[in-house]
């Protein structure tokens, strides 16, 4: 991966600073919301209206962040006026994440960049940070929107209502308090704790953030044993922030990224959990595990120097599991 700094690339490792071999991830910089009238959101500033065909979405189907993004946009039915573009699943030190031709690929048809940088620098020239996806983009003012995807996943949830999006809401407003909680518990132990396991370059943080990720996957394990989802009796975006690193963690995270006390399928109530959100069609579209391992494997040269792309494991997300039991 690299740093921008004012337009000038310094290839470094990947998207994080680190401290006495701790993973640290870094704030996202563009945080502006787009509104139903155009107005400021909770951050930022205004002037981006919710409006069919102005925004663009720049992603990677590897990453869990813009993986919970591309979730939302397809259970919303934004295809049609938010469009996307995807990143090459290798991302390398020199140039980062590109645009150059392979599998899964859908070139940038807006700004017709080559290198995801470019678009960074295109939106405020002397951008000096992480170049990350997902990174929301309006055609209108040729500008970058927002890169933190948490908050594009609640402008998508609600922002597009009016313009025909698909009904269904998933930050609603009588468990709002109970989603931010578990959204909190679920990013820092195990969204942001795989990486911090993965990217450790001492023992003592690496096993600091394993003994993390497995405490708290024990406690989702036993929560959704007696409820089929993490809030109320609704997919909400507490499920979808969870599922996109479980969909990855025996795939990648489980050999890796060294977070190998327990597979996936080893949670029978987690991995249930997983089976069944898998059956939304729109949510197994978005999948794609084989551009997930390629990216991962490939690209961190500092973690699998030798680039070899593991053939497994063989897993079937397919199979249909009832839990409505739990309704």
């Amino acid at each position: 991966m690299g740093f921008l700094v004012n337009g000038h690339w310094e290839p470094v490792w990947y998207d994080t600073k680190t401290t006495q071999g701790e993973f640290k991830r870094m704030e996202s910089v563009f945080r502006n919301w787009i509104t139903v009238d155009g107005k400021a959101g909770s951050t930022g500033v205004g002037g981006f209206k919710a409006e069919a065909n102005r925004y663009h979405l720049y992603i990677s189907l590897a990453c869990p962040w813009a993986h919970r993004v591309l979730i939302m946009r397809k259970l919303k039915g934004l295809e049609e006026m938010i469009s996307v573009s995807v990143v090459n699943s290798y991302m390398s030190d020199q140039e980062g994440w590109t645009f150059h031709e392979g599998t899964g690929v859908v070139e940038d048809f807006i700004n017709h960049k080559t290198r995801l940088h470019e678009i960074y620098s295109l939106a405020k020239p002397d951008f000096t940070g992480v170049v990350s996806v997902p990174l929301l983009w309006d055609k209108k003012q040729q500008t970058a929107v927002n890169n933190e995807s948490s908050e594009i996943i609640r402008m998508l949830n609600t922002e597009f209502d009016h313009l025909g999006a698909t009904p269904g809401d998933y930050y609603p407003e009588t468990q709002q308090t109970e989603v931010d909680e578990i959204n909190a518990f679920v990013y820092d132990n195990i969204n942001n704790g795989v990486y911090r396991a993965g990217f450790a370059t001492q023992q003592a943080p690496y096993e600091r953030a394993v003994t993390k990720l497995f405490n708290a996957l024990e406690v989702c394990e036993e929560r959704l044993s007696t409820q089929r989802y993490l809030v109320g009796n609704q997919l909400t975006e507490a499920d979808i922030r969870l599922f996109t690193t479980l969909i990855r963690f025996d795939a990648v995270y489980y050999g890796h990224f060294k977070c190998n006390l327990k597979r996936l399928i080893d949670y029978p109530s987690l991995f249930n959990y997983v089976l069944d959100l898998y059956q939304y069609e729109k949510i197994a579209e978005t999948v794609d595990l084989d551009y997930t391992k390629a990216h991962y494997y490939g690209s961190h040269d500092t973690i699998n120097p030798s680039g070899i792309i593991p053939l497994g494991p063989t897993q079937d997300f397919s199979q249909a599991h009832n839990r409505n039991q739990f309704e």
